[in-house]
Parts: C-alpha cells; structure tokens; sequence
C-alpha cells in the first residue's frame, strides 16, 4: 500500500511539473507569405509568452546559405566582414541603384561632419569677422581716400552698361550665395537653438532653393566679366609701381595705372580663379554621381609625381560616390570662405574706403580728376583718342 501511495504521489508530483509545458499549447500560424520566416503574429505570440513553432521552409536554412555571402559565419557578426563592408573590398551587388546603392558602410562622412562643425565653421567664421574687423580698425586709422584734385565736372565713361549689369549680376548673385550657405552651415549652431528648429527649417529649405538656382545666375555673369575686362587684367610693368606704393591707399602718393590698378587685377584674378573653382565644385555637387571631380585630380597629381599633400597625407587612390560629395563640399565651403573675405575687402573699398569709387558702377561715369588720380594712364589714353578733355581744359559750367 505505502508503494502504491508513493508511486501515485511521484505520478501526480510529475504531472504537475509538466503540466504548464503540456498546457501551453504551441502557436503555429501561417508563414506562406513570408517563405517561412516569422510573421507579426509569431512576435506578437513571444510577447504574450506563448511558445512558438520553429521556422519552417525556406527561412530553416537562411542562415547556412547566408554564410556563402556574408562569410564563414553565417549570420552571426564576422569582424571580417564588417571590415571589409567599412573599407569598401566586399563584392557587394545591388539589382537597383548602381555604384552609389553598394556602398553599404561609409565612415568618412563622420570625418567630413566633424570638419564641417569644427575647423570650417570656427576658422571660416573667424575670418569673415577678422577680416571686417580689420578694415573697421583700417578706416578709423586711415579714414576714407579723399580725391586730391579739385572736381572738374567733366566725366568720363568708366564702364558701359553690359559691363556693370555683368558685374551686378556677378555680385548680386554671389552675395545671395554667399548668405544661404552660411545659413546652412551656422542654421543649426546659432538659429535652431534660439528662434526654433522649424523657423530653422523652412529657412534652410529656402536658402537650399536659392542657392542651387541663384548658382546659374554667378556662372553666367562669371564666363560675362571674364570675356569683357580679361585684356585689361594681364599684369604688366606698372603693377610693380603700384604694389611698391601700395595703391596710394596707404600713403599719400597715387601710383599710375591704367583701367585696372594692381590690387583691382588681384580682385579680378580672384573672382575668376576661386570663383571658377565654387562653380565646378558646386556643379558636381548638384549632380554628384554624374561629374565626380576629385579622384580624377587625385590621379592627375599622382601622375606628375604629387603622392601626398602638407597637412593632408597620401592621396586616396579610391573615393566612393559619398566621399566624392564630401570633397566637394568640403572644397566649395573653404574656397568660398576665402572668396568672401576678399570680396569684404573689395566692397569696403568700392563703397567707403575710397571717393567716388561707387560711382564708377553706380552710374558708369567718373569724374575726371578722380579718373587722374586714381587711373592716370587709362585716362591718358582716353584723351589720345578723343575720349575725355585735354587735362587743361575748362571746367564744365
């Protein structure tokens, strides 16, 4: 009897530590729709604690014919793999997206973040405000240039008036850039956190609109003024004199010179190289995966013997469709800022640093004695060809 009463004990004692196993009944739900591989309704099942039924089909075997693309261990983590995702040496094929969709892991793009939150907003931002910042200290020290010669009512033509609409253009066009990139650089350091992220927003979307547009308007007018004043910037022998008395703006001597003095022919070199340069890289960002630019230079380097550059290192000798639009962007920001800061300076000068400069594009006439002052040798010319009044000439009434 006691054997009986322990078996019957160790029976019910067993049953119930099955029970809940046998009672739980295993969630089987339908899988054709997904090869076999777990639906919604298998995470919900885990969720609520339910057991569910393995996979079935063609997902049991996923992970081993996985193992033939993603390395020797299947679907688990592979070190190599990772490494060769991030460095670009796997056989990646994608069916749709080209090059562009196979780059599956591209670290440079936190190297081209951090630069653009760091060195080129803090040193970009510097110079603009040095920059100003020196010729604010430069005019309280030398004060406005003052014509030394007495007005003599007679004017000259100094610019006709394709010119001076080129040269509106040129400027307008580039003030306009030059405002919406540094929105979109400093929006989100100095707009966001004070006004609102969403004034933010509609204000960047509006820059990216005008920026990408306003960009055919610069080149226009750029390939314009470079055609029209071209001949009058080749540097010759009176650039030398010019420089030696630095251009009567320090000083009281007033160098010769002809349509274009020495410093105007840096301003104009500058604007047609950097500006030159904006242009190209600011094309092939608005079409980056057509007209990549930077590794074709890279190779053009190596090919007169340039491997690596000072602050720099080795040149890349492979850049993904990513790293292409980093570059660019990186370059058409520093080119810019450098071409901004010039342009401040030129500005200053064509406005408040120097009488009667604005008249010049103003209205396209000078008077006469600020055309001796500052351009002796052009107006010289002018009066050979009948253009201008023999210097002792009467005064206009």
């Amino acid at each position: 009897m006691r054997l009986i009463i322990a078996f019957c004990f160790v029976l019910v004692a067993a049953l119930a530590q099955f029970a809940p196993a046998q009672a739980q009944e295993v969630v089987e739900t339908d899988r054709s729709a997904t090869g076999g591989a777990q639906t919604l309704e298998d995470i919900l099942a885990r969720q609520r604690g339910e057991e569910v039924a393995p996979r079935t089909g063609d997902a049991a075997g996923a992970a081993q014919e996985l193992s033939g693309q993603l390395g020797t261990l299947g679907g688990a983590s592979d070190p190599d793999l990772w490494r060769a995702l991030r460095y670009g040496s796997a056989d990646i094929t994608v069916s749709s997206g080209g090059e562009v969709a196979s780059v599956l892991m591209q670290d440079g793009g936190m190297a081209w973040l951090e630069f653009r939150q760091g060195s080129l907003a803090k040193y970009g931002g510097y110079l603009l405000l040095g920059t100003i910042a020196l010729l604010l200290v430069f005019f309280v020290l030398r004060g406005r240039v003052k014509l030394d010669y007495e007005k003599t009512g007679r004017t000259v033509t100094r610019f006709k008036t394709f010119e001076r609409a080129s040269h509106w253009l040129l400027a307008g066009s580039f003030i306009l850039l030059g405002l919406t990139g540094l929105l979109t650089l400093f929006g989100r350091m100095f707009i966001a956190p004070y006004i609102s992220k969403d004034f933010n927003a509609t204000l960047l979307l509006a820059s990216k609109y005008v920026h990408n547009n306003v960009a055919w308007a610069f080149i226009v007018a750029l390939v314009a003024v470079f055609f029209l004043w071209i001949w009058h910037n080749i540097p010759n022998r009176t650039d030398i004199t010019w420089f030696a008395q630095a251009g009567g703006i320090v000083g009281s001597k007033h160098p010769p010179a002809k349509k274009f003095n020495g410093g105007q022919k840096i301003i104009f070199w500058s604007v047609i190289l950097l500006g030159g340069s904006i242009s190209l890289s600011g094309i092939s960002l608005l079409f980056p995966f057509e007209l990549p630019m930077f590794m074709k230079t890279f190779d053009l380097m190596r090919s007169v013997g340039i491997e690596s550059l000072p602050l720099y290192g080795p040149l890349p000798t492979a850049l993904a469709p990513h790293e292409e639009m980093q570059y660019a962007q990186a370059w058409h920001a520093i080119v810019a800022f450098v071409l901004m800061a010039i342009i401040i300076a030129h500005i200053y000068i064509g406005s408040v640093g120097m009488e009667g400069a604005y008249d010049a594009m103003g209205t396209g006439e000078v008077d006469e004695a600020w055309a001796r002052q500052h351009h002796s040798l052009w107006l010289e010319e002018l009066e050979a060809k009948g253009k201008a009044a023999p210097k002792d000439a009467t005064p206009a009434e």
